[in-house]
């Protein structure tokens, strides 16, 4: 009887975990979880990739990218016109770095509609570049995936790539309908083209305690996904909204603002969970 062969040690710099920040409804603050929730995470130590594949180029333009003049961006990424790593932008952020979209995503689809493998363009790019890293040290251990607010093809590569959906949820009236179609879609998703893909947690944003609406769509959402809400809540916060116009994420550019101080103890829950994750995976 042969013994059984030595288990391989795990690799020093692991793949990167890949969150995709996902609502099919808009204004939910799904771009402004995808910045300063990757801020937050970057400012307690992690090192953070945030892909931007929504065409609007909110979270490029809210980490003061300009957009016009990036070296490289998700579009030349999904067409494979440009490495991940040569489309990488640093940001006033340490340790935080983004791949900028460009309006030319708005033409992504059609391009590559007709290629077989059109649902896995950013999940094929980012295996080229992880795990064999030819430089370990500076490899993200977190990718953050902004996601347009609308189910299409650009959605779907982000879920096919992603190992977790992060989904910011407005505490207003349709809040529950919105989510709805969105554990419809992730579960899809499942079944077709990403079978490891899982909720990592639902973010209640833009929360105003005087608002009693908000306070019975929270406990409604609580009570329908359990512990899949995160005990971190973000508030309604005018400096939250006043960041993005000056190129910064609101940890920048305001970080004792009730929003900053949320995002950041959003990030030690998120890498709690991680942590639970890695625990409960098989070795």
């Amino acid at each position: 009887m042969h013994a059984n062969p030595p288990r391989p040690e795990e690799p020093p710099n692991p793949r990167p975990r890949i969150l995709a920040m996902a609502n099919q409804k808009g204004g939910v603050g799904k771009t402004t979880t995808a910045i300063n929730l990757g801020t937050a995470l970057a400012a307690i130590g992690e090192k953070v990739l945030v892909i931007d594949l929504d065409p609007q180029g909110n979270a490029s333009t809210g980490l003061g990218v300009d957009r016009t003049k990036s070296s490289g961006s998700s579009y030349e990424v999904l067409v494979g016109e440009r490495s991940l790593q040569a489309a990488m932008a640093p940001t006033a952020v340490p340790r935080l770095k983004i791949v900028p979209s460009t309006m030319d995503l708005l033409g992504v689809e059609l391009q590559i509609a007709g290629d077989p493998d059109r649902t896995y363009k950013l999940r094929n790019a980012l295996r080229k570049r992880w795990p064999d890293d030819p430089n370990p040290s500076e490899a993200p251990t977190y990718i953050l995936i902004d996601c347009p607010p609308s189910l299409t093809l650009l959605t779907i590569n982000a879920l096919a790539a992603a190992d977790s959906v992060v989904v910011p949820l407005q505490c207003e009236f349709f809040a529950l309908e919105g989510l709805s179609q969105l554990l419809k879609t992730v579960e899809e998703v499942r079944k077709t083209v990403n079978p490891s893909l899982s909720i990592h947690g639902i973010v209640l944003t833009m929360f105003d305690p005087r608002n009693s609406l908000a306070g019975q769509v929270a406990a409604d959402v609580r009570a329908f996904m359990g512990d899949k809400v995160y005990d971190t809540v973000i508030p309604r916060n005018v400096r939250l909204s006043e960041a993005p116009s000056h190129g910064k994420p609101a940890l920048l550019y305001d970080l004792k603002c009730a929003g900053s101080q949320a995002y950041l103890k959003l990030a030690s829950e998120v890498i709690h969970r991680e942590g639970r994750w890695r625990a409960a995976s098989p070795a």
